[in-house]
């Protein structure tokens, strides 16, 4: 039994970096991407495409894993993931590959997902824990390797060697996920509730419209259409979970408080700090040269980087999930806070440095606290649905962060120069707040309670 988890944690662990290096490799070869192909337009679709099914999906695919079983979850995963890079590869023109994209992003939230569910039911916390430096190093490699990675092969053997290269990786996550992931779960008479699924999908790809479109983020007409949008198939597939026999996302997830105030505070904190990820660069570029632009981005890798190392060995001597949590949200809101501030004072370096590195700490910290805690926390039978609230809320709320904070900026100041920034981040660093007030307290003897 021993083996076949090694097995399947080694299968898991190169499915989740496939999908993590995916998105990282491919910003690199956009524009080697958009010559060859002659597309003057459409290139930021080829990133959005995948950025929209990998968010869209993520609850579909913890629900399958739970119905079906983690083992033909994974492997649907890598076959799609693997069919999808070849299309990508052999795409005759941007269109083609906007869709080959969209499929690649299918697959590749299938491997993350059901990687995440899969460990919660193979190991306890303190495995988990003592492993967690494992997927540190997928994490680094990803994100050090990814961008560099796809330059090279884009400058040497050409673009589409970046979806060919999954290609011969497919193979031996398929082989040790078939070998090592537990089969199907007991019979169940629940079905797949595809109604569901289709207001999920309609609700996300408008939250993914706003965060990744500034044309749409900021029109004056779909801006309120794609916000209604979201608004009224919300309120429909709350609705409808709450009223069919086989809901997508079982009620029964929020049954438990703390796991009902961990997906709210994965969303806010997911809004805070990914929802900014998209102005640091504009932060980190007042008052400096490029040289300076990218010492000071390398800061918030750093401080993702330390705490992401350092977690493993930390958390196994205090293994009180929801107390990293709340640190992760008060590292976020005072990183924030420094940044607003910074940015304030036109960009100062040495208020900024260290504001860079706690957003990226706090990113750290709060994406691996509320993992294990869902993954120790959560039932069996509701597993999958519960790795994959707790991921939705965070993608989908950085996307909509993203909208919000730069529209916010706009509205106030008439743009994203130094007062807008301000603006942005400022408003971030109190959503980061009301995270860390909302976030659950596990008392010694079991109950919840919050500083709210």
């Amino acid at each position: 039994m021993h083996a076949s988890r090694n097995l399947a944690y080694a299968g898991l662990l190169l499915g989740m970096a496939m999908a993590q290096l995916d998105g990282l490799i491919v910003t690199a070869a956009l524009p080697s991407i958009g010559a060859d192909l002659h597309a003057r337009t459409g290139l930021v679709a080829v990133t959005a495409a995948g950025l929209l099914t990998l968010t869209v999906a993520t609850p579909l695919h913890g629900r399958l894993g739970d119905l079906y079983g983690r083992r033909i979850s994974f492997a649907g995963s890598v076959l799609v993931f693997a069919a999808a890079s070849a299309w990508c590869a052999a795409a005759p023109d941007v269109g083609s590959l906007i869709a080959a994209r969209a499929l690649q992003g299918l697959g590749g939230s299938g491997l993350v997902v059901t990687a995440m569910s899969a460990l919660g039911e193979l190991f306890d916390r303190d495995e988990l824990l003592r492993r967690q430096g494992w997927q540190t190093a997928v994490f680094a490699a990803a994100t050090l390797g990814g961008p560099p990675l796809g330059g090279l092969l884009a400058a040497g053997p050409g673009w589409r060697w970046i979806f060919l290269v999954n290609l011969p990786l497919c193979v031996p996550a398929l082989l040790l996920g078939l070998r090592g992931l537990p089969a199907k779960p007991r019979r169940t008479k629940e079905k797949f509730d595809v109604v569901s699924s289709v207001l999920l999908a309609a609700a996300g790809s408008a939250v993914v419209a706003l965060g990744t479109v500034d044309g749409l983020a900021r029109s004056p007409l779909w801006t309120p259409v794609l916000a209604g949008t979201v608004v009224v198939t919300g309120f429909l597939f709350v609705r409808r979970q709450r009223r069919t026999s086989s809901p997508l996302i079982s009620p029964k997830v929020f049954a438990d408080a703390v796991l009902k105030r961990a997906v709210v505070v994965n969303g806010l904190a997911g809004a805070a700090l990914y929802g900014t990820f998209t102005y640091v660069a504009l932060v980190a570029a007042l008052g400096t040269d490029a040289t300076g632009t990218g010492l000071l981005l390398v800061a918030m890798t750093a401080g993702q980087l330390a705490l992401s190392a350092s977690f493993a060995a930390l958390a196994r001597k205090r293994p009180e999930m929801t107390a990293w949590g709340r640190f992760g949200c008060l590292l976020g809101t005072a990183g924030l806070a420094a940044i607003a501030v910074a940015t304030a004072l036109r960009g100062t370096p040495w208020l900024l440095a260290p504001g860079l590195f706690a957003i990226g700490a706090a990113f750290a910290v709060c994406t691996s606290a509320y993992t294990v805690l869902g993954q120790t926390r959560a039932k069996r039978e509701l597993m999958g649905v519960t790795l994959g609230s707790l991921t939705f809320a965070r993608q989908a709320g950085g996307l909509a962060g993203a909208a919000v904070f730069g529209w916010l900026a706009l509205a106030t100041t008439g743009g994203l120069a130094a007062a807008g920034l301000t603006v942005a981040f400022a408003a971030a660093a109190v959503t980061m707040l009301v995270a860390w007030l909302t976030s659950p307290v596990v008392t010694p003897s079991g109950a919840v309670s919050s500083t709210s």
